[in-house]
């Protein structure tokens, strides 16, 4: 197949429109349910109260607003891809704009900006007639249009969250798990939950002990995401592999939409896994190990974590755990292997560490002979 060609039978997946829509109208589609902005959302994306009102100023003072994407279901109910914060600044102004529960939330007050310092203080509806936005202006804004850009119905399934990927990816404004975050509500809103809350297990988010920047990032997530990744694929899976990111995204949705995925099982192995290792090393348990004077030092390792949990995870599901002191041992023993110390650096790539350090995870582990 040439170049030409290629192209010429990709693009019949997908099936596009696009035209200008008021704020009115998007308000109005919106309030009848045919518009979702995703409430989930809000917790990944935040503006504060300057940026806000920076938007609101530009639409007052007639600077064109970005288009927004959206892609079209079965049922002809748009998704937003992006875009969500823009709209969702509007309508909170508005007062219009409902949280995960369909309940509405309070109204924004807009600071002062650039342009328009007499903004200050003024909401879209307010007791104080004074700091209420004139009626001619409501008007004004409900008129201002924006460019919608539909990504139909007809369309592979996957576009919409290619799309996503790229918008949130290309310009570096999200972490690749806050974007997989978002992907997963959009695809099976109560596997992200359930993703949600194992993440924030007290003897996991302990033995990772990540920095607070760290967690804001969601990295904490992505590393249970992982850890339920690498105890299940088989390792011929790795091989090959050039973008760990994708590699994770892919299984990811996978796991999201196989209705055969076990989530009691794989919570209750989680959960097992994290209690014996915080139990037996706390913090200290992905950290160095140092003979010399029988202490674990430094910064969490992302090498032990694969080491370590994946092979306390297997061996949990097969009922050949070590008990508590052997664990012990076997921790200090992985900074005796060769295996490990040539496989632990952050240069080395995962088609090259994870086939090493799985293996040796599960066999230091075991009970069996």
């Amino acid at each position: 197949m040439t170049l030409l060609e290629q192209v010429q039978e990709k693009s019949k997946e997908i099936h596009t429109d696009g035209y200008p829509m008021s704020i009115g109208e998007l308000a109005s589609i919106y309030k009848d349910g045919e518009l979702d902005i995703h409430p989930d959302f809000q917790r990944i994306f935040r503006w504060n109260d300057v940026q806000k009102s920076k938007l609101i100023e530009s639409i007052l003072l007639g600077i064109p607003i970005p288009s927004i994407f959206v892609s079209q279901r079965e049922n002809g109910i748009w998704d937003v891809v992006d875009g969500l914060q823009r709209l969702s600044t509007i309508f909170e102004f508005m007062e219009i704009l409902k949280d995960e529960n369909g309940n509405n939330l309070p109204g924004s007050t807009l600071v002062s900006t650039p342009h328009l310092d007499k903004l200050a203080g003024f909401k879209w509806n307010n007791p104080n007639k004074q700091f209420e936005i004139d009626s001619s202006l409501k008007l004004e804004i409900k008129r201002v249009k924006i460019d919608v850009k539909i990504v139909k119905k007809q369309s592979d399934k996957n576009v919409k969250f290619e799309l996503f990927q790229r918008i949130n990816t290309l310009g570096s404004r999200l972490s690749d798990q806050e974007v997989r975050n978002c992907l997963l509500i959009m695809i099976n809103k109560e596997f992200y939950h359930w993703l949600k809350s194992i993440s924030n297990n007290e003897n996991f988010l302990n033995t990772i002990s990540l920095a607070d920047r760290l967690i804001e990032e969601q990295y904490h997530i992505e590393l249970a995401l992982r850890y339920f990744i690498y105890k299940n694929i088989e390792l011929s899976e790795i091989k090959g592999v050039t973008d760990l990111s994708e590699f994770i995204t892919d299984k990811m949705i996978k796991y999201a939409e196989d209705t055969t995925f076990d989530k009691d099982k794989e919570k209750a192995i989680f959960e097992g896994t994290f209690a014996i290792l915080n139990k037996i090393l706390g913090e200290d348990v992905f950290k160095r190990y140092v003979k010399a004077n029988d202490k674990f030092q430094g910064k969490f390792l992302l090498s032990l974590f694969e080491t370590i949990s994946i092979g306390v995870g297997k061996n949990i599901e097969k009922g050949s755990l070590l008990d508590e002191t052997e664990i012990l041992n076997s921790i200090k023993k992985i900074w005796e292997s060769t295996d490990f110390l040539t496989k632990y650096g952050s240069g080395v790539n995962v088609t090259s560490r994870l086939p090493v350090l799985i293996p040796l995870g599960e066999k230091m582990f075991s009970n069996e002979a």
